[in-house]
């Protein structure tokens, strides 16, 4: 049974009413098409290394990530995920945007896993992504003569891919200490059991390794100081292995006092892409003059603004829990909120205010939220204390800014 008329005409107006308001909505929210078309686009120009572990279980390779990326060692036994049935992989700082993919091999020296398979499957991987930068690492320990199975697999690799450089890590170099108690000595080590027989390995693997390096990364708990001895020269040599521009983003993120400063600027220069056009979308928003009608679309934009950070910092949230972030974030700023709506009551100036206002807030939000979730990355608990300074700050920066570029004399 058909509509009436009358009900019809009734639906066809409500729909032509609401498709334009449709439209106005939409342009407050970034689709995923959109994100994952910017995020792609910053991926191809970002200068990523692969790592390629290659070493026995226990010989230093998860040390040498703690040593990279300055992470704890949970967190890199957390970052690891299976790849292939003989690889796992880390990228960091995130999966969407990484400055280093760790590449570590699974099960070399068990007698169920044959060294021809795991060569395939490291093979494999050499060939996806092609133009990216790799680094084969060969992890020893001092005290392992029993190597047969290490040199068939990166001889292999070598002759399969000449043009990626091989570093030779020979690790756990307290083992040979003359006493357990001893600390380390000045780098490099002199001691002469060290020596012969890091000079063994080296032999054992001249044929195949460019360079070769001595590293003892170990625990807190273990009481060796510094935790990573050998840090300066890997930095060094990391430097001449690879290409200029990776070696560079390495050399900042092992150079700078905190790792997690040097992820936050390059991840904050991609999220101010996004804060800077939900800023501009929250002033057109603010500028309507009734009072109290702008509140929920300019609560939607910075709740979807939230959202769409954390996805550039590899952090998924749905509405709900980017309103609890804003909310967390938000301190006395909503007291300020309603008082700007009730200025649009002035005339003349009202909606001027008001505008200038919504633009600082939710930048000032947008670099707290980048705060937020930069410390979450980093394995820190956020605190909501620092971050409102800092938004408080940012405000009235970007207020002064706003203000000084779009007031009417202007």
């Amino acid at each position: 049974m058909s509509k009436p008329v009358e009900s019809r005409e009734r639906d066809e107006s409500v729909k032509g009413f609401l498709t334009p308001l449709r439209h106005i909505w939409q342009r407050f929210f970034v689709s995923e098409a959109q994100i994952a078309a910017h995020l792609q686009a910053v991926r191809d120009q970002l200068p990523t290394t692969e790592v390629i572990l290659i070493g026995k279980p226990q010989a230093g390779k998860s040390s040498i990530v703690r040593g990279l990326t300055g992470q704890p060692a949970d967190i890199v036994g957390q970052g690891f995920r299976p790849h292939t049935r003989h690889t796992q992989r880390y990228p960091y700082p995130s999966e969407e945007l990484p400055l280093l993919i760790f590449t570590d091999t699974v099960g070399l020296g068990d007698v169920e896993r044959t060294t021809a398979d795991i060569t395939t499957a490291l093979q494999q991987t050499l060939t996806q992504a092609p133009q990216r930068s790799r680094l084969f690492i060969l992890t020893v320990k001092v005290t392992d003569f029993a190597t047969d199975s290490l040199r068939h697999v990166i001889t292999q690799l070598r002759q399969a891919s000449p043009h990626i450089p091989c570093l030779l890590a020979v690790t756990c170099l307290h083992e040979l200490y003359p006493s357990p108690a001893e600390n380390h000595p000045p780098y490099p080590p002199q001691q002469t059991a060290i020596t012969r027989a890091v000079e063994a390995i080296q032999t054992d693997f001249a044929a195949c390794c460019d360079r070769t390096l001595l590293l003892d990364f170990t625990l807190e708990e273990d009481g060796y100081t510094p935790m990573f001895y050998g840090l300066e020269a890997l930095r060094d040599t990391l430097d001449k292995l690879l290409p200029q521009a990776e070696a560079q983003a390495i050399h900042q993120l092992l150079t700078t006092d905190s790792r997690g400063k040097a992820i936050g600027d390059i991840y904050r220069q991609v999220a101010r892409r996004y804060i800077s056009a939900f800023a501009v979308m929250a002033g057109v928003a603010a500028a309507v003059p009734l009072p109290f009608a702008t509140m929920p679309v300019l609560t939607s934009l910075q709740v979807s603004m939230v959202v769409v950070l954390g996805r550039v910092y590899n952090q998924t949230l749905n509405v709900s829990q980017a309103l609890g972030v804003v909310s967390s974030l938000a301190g006395g700023f909503f007291a300020q909120a309603v008082g700007r709506e009730l200025i649009k009551f002035v005339p003349g100036i009202g909606s001027i205010v008001a505008t200038s206002w919504s633009v600082a807030y939710t930048w000032a939000l947008g670099e707290g939220a980048c705060v937020y979730f930069g410390d979450l990355m980093a394995g820190k608990v956020p605190d909501p204390k620092a971050i409102q300074q800092l938004m408080g700050k940012t405000f009235q920066q970007a207020k002064q800014e706003w203000q000084n570029t779009y007031t009417p004399d202007n």
